[in-house]
């Protein structure tokens, strides 16, 4: 099997791998941090000791949860010198400058204030401890923030330029690649929605609690169940309206990936936005034949509407963006044929201005070469694509990765208003509290969906934009590093197991904190 998949493939399948389990601990980080940082704010205005120790418990999950997430950080962020050597080289000096600010200010940041926070309770006046935990929590926003612009920039270079004699992207504005659309969008996105993470995680636990009928911990659970459900709610929502907005961004600058969320092999005006169809997960389907999906439901110009904010507007499928097409504004898009041929001639012009500068060539021959570089650099990378199917993406991943996160959200948006509906009417049940034992069942049940709908997110950003590394301009298959694929597979299964490992010992530290509930949170001296 080792020989059998190339290095690219155990490359792309390690880094996978890595992001898969990192994120499981991120989103819990930035939404239980919020949760926890407003529990302390209510005790520091009202000086009752039983906001303390439910802070100080939200705080000792935080603490467990925060240290496998910066254990698995740190291998992801290696692995761009070690599997992808080469596009590390490529851009460095563009990708390295938000993950440098990232270690040297939000992480140091928050590693700082996360021990005022566990170790000062006793030795902070209350107003220093509670900006502590608040800060550390900005902190590891703060964070997210920069490896997001990173990934932004990944799905939409701005702000840079190639330069022919160095063979490297550099970096012409800082502000365009840390504040880009694509960047504020995407972070408002995901950040939002690790908070719904932070509210299903404290709802369940809390509805543990209710079910179990422990009344050491059940004012705790009341009261942490109804922030969880108010935080969720205002995140599901904002979830969904940034979302929106995505999609928007996606369909302007990344048209193949909606193409493919929405399995829309012709386009054209009056599109629909596909709520069901048949796509067979196994296997790509054959969009040069098939007009649309077969046993397909869908709105009725939904689509126009989401990609272009009109309701007649013109959207592209799969065959149009290979084929080539006009855009609303009279721009011509070239084909896929096109963009390789340019593509090629921009990579041929690269190796003719690095011949003739090193033969000590005219000045005007370098220059001819280096003009016809940049006029066609645009669609450099498309000289390394072999064939333009190499530039769909596995349609049934993305549409249904797309679609178990919208539908996922739209369940926690009726949840967490149900939950609050019911703290409003205050109807107790047989067994004295106002949740029905299936709602706190389904409490419980909705904490794993909540993962797989924050996976199912990340699922469609990055399948989305395959075969790119960066959007247009660097496949993966040219940003890979000169290594055996047998070492990256070694590698693989020994971080498998790793991860696997960690997963397991988080979960069981978890529950037996958990399962302690408030006994050894001590009570304010």
């Amino acid at each position: 099997m080792m020989t059998f998949l190339s290095a690219v493939d155990w490359a792309r399948a390690q880094f996978a791998l890595t992001a898969i389990f990192h994120w499981l601990f991120v989103p819990l980080t930035l939404g239980l941090g919020l949760i926890m940082s407003v529990i302390e704010t209510k005790y520091y205005r009202s000086g009752d000791a039983f906001w303390r120790r439910a802070a100080q418990f939200w705080q000792r999950l935080f603490g467990i949860n925060f240290a496998m997430g910066v254990a698995t950080g740190i291998i992801l962020e290696f692995e761009f010198g070690t599997n992808w050597s080469n596009y590390s080289w490529f851009v460095g000096d563009i990708f390295g400058a938000p993950l440098a600010i990232e270690g040297i200010v939000a992480f140091f940041m928050e590693s700082t204030f996360v021990a005022v926070m566990y170790f000062g309770w006793e030795k902070v006046s209350r107003g220093f401890h509670l900006a502590s935990t608040w800060l550390t929590w900005i902190g590891a926003t703060i964070s997210a923030w920069w490896i997001l612009v990173a990934n932004s920039w990944m799905q939409y270079p701005v702000g840079c330029a190639f330069n022919p004699d160095t063979m490297r992207h550099e970096m012409v504005s800082f502000w365009q690649v840390a504040f880009s659309p694509f960047a504020v969008d995407k972070f408002l996105h995901t950040v939002i929605s690790a908070w719904v993470i932070g509210a299903v995680f404290v709802v369940a636990v809390s509805a543990w609690y209710l079910l179990k009928r422990r009344e050491a911990e059940r004012e705790m659970a009341l009261k942490s169940l109804r922030i969880g459900a108010i935080v969720g709610l205002i995140a599901s929502v904002g979830a969904a309206v940034t979302g929106d907005e995505s999609a928007y961004k996606v369909a302007q600058v990344q048209p193949m990936k909606l193409a493919a969320m929405e399995a829309l092999y012709d386009g054209g005006n009056d599109v629909s936005l596909t709520g069901v169809a048949w796509v067979n997960p196994f296997e790509q389907p054959n969009y040069k034949e098939e007009h649309e999906a077969p046993l397909r439901l869908a709105v009725p110009n939904g689509l126009s509407l989401l990609a272009t904010r009109s309701w007649h507007g013109y959207v592209p499928g799969v065959n149009d963006i290979l084929k080539g097409y006009t855009r609303e504004d009279g721009t011509r898009e070239p084909s896929a044929q096109e963009k390789m041929a340019r593509g090629r001639a921009a990579i041929q012009a690269l190796a003719d201005y690095r011949r003739a500068k090193n033969e000590g060539a005219s000045e005007d021959e370098a220059a001819a070469y280096k003009q016809v570089l940049m006029d066609n650099f645009q669609y450099f990378g498309y000289g390394y694509i072999r064939d333009e199917s190499e530039l769909v993406p596995y349609i049934p991943v993305n549409f249904w990765a797309f679609r178990i996160m919208v539908g996922l959200g739209t369940l926690f948006i009726l949840f967490f208003a149900y939950i609050l509906f019911l703290n409003w009417k205050r109807r107790p049940t047989a067994s004295g509290s106002v949740y029905p034992r299936w709602l706190l069942v389904a409490a419980i049940v909705l904490l794993p969906c909540a993962y797989i709908c924050s996976e199912s997110g990340w699922l469609v950003a990055e399948f989305g934009r395959q075969p790119w590394t960066i959007q247009d301009m660097l496949p993966v298959t040219a940003s890979v590093s000169d290594i055996g694929s047998s070492a990256v597979a070694t590698t693989f299964w020994l971080f498998l197991v790793l991860f696997t490992a960690m997963l397991v010992v988080e979960i069981n530290i978890m529950l037996k904190q958990i399962k302690r509930g408030m006994k050894e949170v001590k009570s304010e001296k």
